[in-house]
């Protein structure tokens, strides 16, 4: 299992959880995991988000390996004009 910090606007799909744990090793699989387990996170996760590992940021890498020691933070990107 690995933990996931959630960025505030996300939370509101995890019935306010800050933190939850899903099974996972890689990026994919942790994405599929969270919109299985709430699946109101779905949308945003199909419009694309970011995630921290480690205080490194995926933007596109689906395959990146996840596990239990590493810090893993869920942001929505950030859209601008």
């Amino acid at each position: 299992m690995v933990k996931v910090e959630l960025w505030a606007g996300l939370r509101a799909f995890t019935g306010g959880e800050r933190t939850v744990e899903v099974d996972a090793k890689n990026i994919r699989e942790l994405l599929q995991a969270l919109s299985d387990a709430y699946p109101g996170l779905k949308p945003i996760l199909d419009e694309g988000v970011s995630v921290a590992i480690d205080g490194e940021i995926f933007a596109d890498s689906l395959i990146e390996p996840v596990g239990p020691e590493n810090e893993i933070v869920l942001m929505q990107k950030i859209r601008g004009g």
